[in-house]
């Protein structure tokens, strides 16, 4: 089967919250888990854009926390398509905290998301692919294997030794 392409724009979605007292901690800063649920509400929209059917998530990379996020920021959070595999895709999600008054704006930090779709009976589905139109694209897209390869030999569903995008990185021999 012939696969539809699309580019990572048309997945593109910005997702615009305001940190108010109940989304924070003692400190008044953003909790961790209020972002990241709106990271991956965030980024199932655009799994839905590209894909067209329902997505669920199957993984998230490492999430670490640059910025505090502040009570009254406003939070933006970006996320797009970067890599289409047979039924997952790999979407980023870039979080950027502006505190409106004071005219500062502070890039928070960003995370890889993988989801697959599945049809109404949650059977996983086909997904189009991606075609990357600029350099970053291009550049996201090619990393999407490795990252793809790390995170199936950390969860233990590929062996070391048969992710060939690593091999380089840590000098493995092939069994």
């Amino acid at each position: 089967m012939n696969r539809k392409k699309k580019t990572p724009k048309e997945s593109f979605v910005s997702m615009t919250e305001l940190v108010l007292p109940n989304d924070t901690n003692t400190l008044n800063n953003l909790m961790g888990g209020r972002l990241m649920h709106w990271m991956d509400v965030v980024s199932a929209i655009a799994g839905q854009k590209h894909c067209n059917s329902i997505v669920v998530t199957a993984s998230v990379d490492n999430i670490s926390f640059r910025t505090p996020i502040q009570l009254g920021n406003v939070v933006t959070l970006r996320a797009k398509v970067t890599r289409a595999f047979n039924s997952s895709i790999e979407v980023r999600i870039d979080v950027d905290a502006e505190n409106i008054p004071e005219g500062k704006k502070v890039s928070s930090n960003s995370a890889y998301f993988t989801f697959v779709a599945v049809d109404k009976n949650g059977n996983p589905v086909e997904v189009p692919e991606v075609e990357p139109e600029t350099d970053e694209e291009k550049a996201l897209y090619e990393g999407a294997l490795r990252r793809r390869q790390v995170r199936l030999v950390l969860s233990g569903r590929m062996k070391p030794s048969e992710a060939n995008e690593l091999r380089s990185l840590f000098d493995i021999k092939k069994d």
